[in-house]
């Protein structure tokens, strides 16, 4: 067998582990993100998210309880209030026992189909721009592959949740923004202007990674079919416009 016939036959590399990304995400972005768009697998790093987000609610049902949850709502709406006030003692209760069952349900099982259907539609918005409007020739399943990755970001935001969970007072722990990562961290939810709260909450340090590591992903997916500044905008214009909107909504039912 000649040198040229062997090197042939010799095998292609397998890639990195799943251990490997999972930890290149945080390391080795760049590197983690190149074999991840080349071989988009997607199942653990969302199962993981799931989970995480699964445990982070439960152990508030348990530590904290959701009947602060359904308080703290209505003393931050002032909609809300001026409802409950128009009902009677008796109504109230029982409107406030209905929600204090139906939030568990909607935070429990929420996630188990809410974040997929999230990456999918965030994923076929950024296939739009990057594929669509800017010919970076990506594929759905890559940028949903990097979505899924780049979302590993939540569960240490969840972690990092949970130790201030139990180091602040329960009745002080916001579950909306536990995290004081944020300028929203540090204004009061009650009287600020609800679209200041609501864009100031956005502009959070884990959504600002979890913003960066999927443009270095879709960077690598598209090689160079799409500058590092092309990948950048077209995965923060959405989530300004997002933002944006969201805030706008918050400032018009508060």
């Amino acid at each position: 067998m000649t040198p040229e016939s062997a090197a042939a036959v010799e095998p292609e590399p397998a890639g990195m582990g799943e251990f490997s990304r999972l930890s290149g995400v945080f390391f080795e972005p760049g590197k983690a993100f190149a074999d991840i768009a080349e071989r988009p697998r997607w199942l653990v790093p969302l199962l993981l998210i799931i989970v995480a987000t699964v445990a982070f609610y439960v152990v508030y049902g348990q530590h904290v309880g959701w009947q602060t949850f359904v308080q703290d709502m209505m003393d931050n709406n002032a909609r809300m209030q001026q409802q409950m006030q128009s009902l009677s003692p008796e109504q109230r209760a029982q409107s406030l026992a209905v929600q204090q069952k139906i939030y568990p349900i909607m935070y429990y099982v929420g996630p188990v189909f809410g974040l997929p259907l999230m990456y999918i539609v965030s994923s076929a918005i950024l296939l739009g721009i990057a594929s669509g409007m800017m010919s970076a020739g990506v594929r759905f399943k890559q940028i949903f592959a990097i979505e899924c990755y780049a979302g590993l970001v939540g569960i240490v935001s969840k972690l990092l949740g949970i130790v201030v969970m139990f180091l602040k007072n329960p009745d002080q722990f916001n579950l909306m923004n536990p995290l004081a990562f944020n300028p929203g961290a540090f204004m009061d939810q009650k009287t600020a202007s609800k679209f200041i709260y609501t864009l100031a909450t956005g502009l959070d340090l884990f959504v600002i990674w979890t913003l960066i590591l999927t443009a270095v992903g879709l960077k690598a997916a598209a090689g160079k079919r799409l500058s590092t500044a092309g990948a950048a905008t077209a995965v923060i214009l959405p989530y300004v416009v997002l933002l944006l909107l969201g805030a706008t909504i918050a400032g018009a039912f508060s």
